[in-house]
């Protein structure tokens, strides 16, 4: 009997990254594992590369050298590939990015019928069921702007989930939002990690990393410092360089 590899094979893979942003080296030999199925979240101090790391995985930011692996395949350099890959990695950023002249349910629904090719009956029956699934379904005729950031945030995770990604990437999605909003957003991605969504999270939200993570990765001055089970990280810190970095956030 022959195994199904692919589950051996990880959703996402960074081997040897580097990227300088002028004199700037940002990222500093990457090297990260993503299984199926796992919610890494990453951490570290602003301006450690969390965000540009998160970036090069769907190549909105290029890289200078190294690789990276979508299931094993190279990620493609620009073209039709890269839109059909990058349209398989769900992307929530600090700012909701919705288009604002068009309704919510038209957000949802215009990646999966103009990439996937979807019947507008099929994709409209299906974004109202990823708009209740986050709890925003009664908003799906009015505009973003009509929508506190929470429930906008909430909507833009809902279109990236029409699109029925490999993964999910999330660039501090609650950096942005007011500290009562925080909360509804959360909420969702912890559903998405109980579901079994495989998930990149950037986040300064530790109380989320500790519960949902099940790695946590650690980065300082473009490099990763040090990752591990977020218990093990966060009560045994193995670097004093992370130990510094958690004694600052303290109280926060």
């Amino acid at each position: 009997m022959t195994m199904d590899t692919r589950d051996d094979v990880p959703v996402i893979e960074l081997r040897h990254v580097e990227k300088h942003f002028g004199d700037l080296h940002v990222l500093r030999d990457i090297n990260l594992k993503v299984s199926r199925g796992e919610v890494l979240v990453v951490i570290g101090p602003s301006g450690s590369g969390k965000s540009t790391m998160c970036r090069t995985i769907n190549r909105l930011e290029t890289i200078d050298s190294g690789e990276i692996l979508i299931e094993g395949k190279p990620l493609p350099a620009e073209g039709r590939e890269l839109a059909a890959m990058r349209a398989e990695l769900g992307m929530v950023f600090q700012s909701f990015n919705l288009f604002a002249h068009k309704t919510i349910l038209e957000n949802v629904t215009l990646g999966p019928i103009d990439v996937l090719g979807m019947k507008r009956e099929d994709a409209e029956k299906r974004a109202m069921e990823l708009l209740a699934r986050v709890g925003v379904a009664e908003q799906a005729a009015k505009v973003p702007a009509q929508l506190s950031g929470g429930q906008q945030q909430r909507v833009a995770i809902a279109r990236s989930l029409a699109m029925n990604p490999k993964a999910m990437m999330f660039d501090e999605p609650t950096s942005a939002l007011d500290p009562e909003m925080i909360n509804e957003v959360l909420d969702v991605m912890v559903e998405l990690a109980r579901g079994g969504m495989t998930m990149v999270v950037v986040t300064h939200e530790m109380n989320f990393a500790r519960r949902v993570a099940d790695r946590v990765v650690f980065m300082a001055d473009g490099q990763i410092v040090e990752e591990g089970a977020p218990d093990e990280f966060f009560d045994h810190p193995a670097t004093q360089r992370a130990r510094d970095f958690l004694d600052s956030i303290k109280g926060h």
